[in-house]
């Protein structure tokens, strides 16, 4: 896999990008004015980062695998250590499917009900491959969403998850947090 190199990077003009951070040369990145990259995380080959009018905020330690897509009008944030597993989407706008409006954006919206929501996911937070999340979720911190699940409501922090649609399995280890402090303090050393 070829990265961007940091002079590529620079010149893409992100709201904010932290060190030691790699995108995939095959990655897309729309409206970068409005995205935030923090230190040591990783964008893979196929992705699509789309942020429209909120922000998108990728903090420390993230990781999102290959044909993953974050998109939407509205706020998605991903906290330090999260990660998306591959072929994960994440939307933070949605069409109304009920057939009293039309959908897809070459439409005008007066035609439209497009819904948008933020999506949060928390600390420590793993999306399994294949899931969707959808407007308006937020997943609490040290949660674990499993493989081809569709979340479409909240998720407590330091559960499992799994499903069409995602239910509580069942709860995860917090081991976690622990090897997060041993990894930070190696790191200020």
């Amino acid at each position: 896999m070829a990265f961007l190199s940091k002079k590529q990077l620079k010149q893409m003009e992100f709201k904010y990008l932290g060190s030691n951070v790699l995108i995939s040369d095959k990655a897309s990145v729309y409206n970068c004015k409005n995205i935030s990259i923090g230190d040591n995380s990783r964008i893979d080959d196929f992705c699509i980062i789309s942020s429209g009018d909120g922000e998108i905020e990728i903090g420390k330690y993230v990781h999102i695998a290959c044909f993953s897509s974050l998109i939407g009008k509205e706020t998605i944030v991903m906290e330090d250590f999260s990660g998306l597993s591959s072929r994960v989407s994440i939307y933070s706008s949605s069409d109304d499917y009920s057939g009293n409006y039309l959908t897809n954006p070459t439409v005008p919206e007066k035609y439209c009900n497009v819904v948008h929501k933020p999506v949060s996911l928390k600390k420590h937070v793993i999306i399994g491959t294949g899931s969707v999340i959808l407007p308006g979720v937020t997943i609490g911190e040290g949660t674990a969403i499993g493989a081809l699940s569709l979340v479409n409501k909240n998720c407590k922090p330091n559960m499992i998850y799994s499903g069409i649609p995602a239910k509580l399995v069942t709860k995860r280890n917090i081991e976690i947090y622990k090897l997060e402090e041993i990894l930070l303090s190696e790191n200020d050393d």
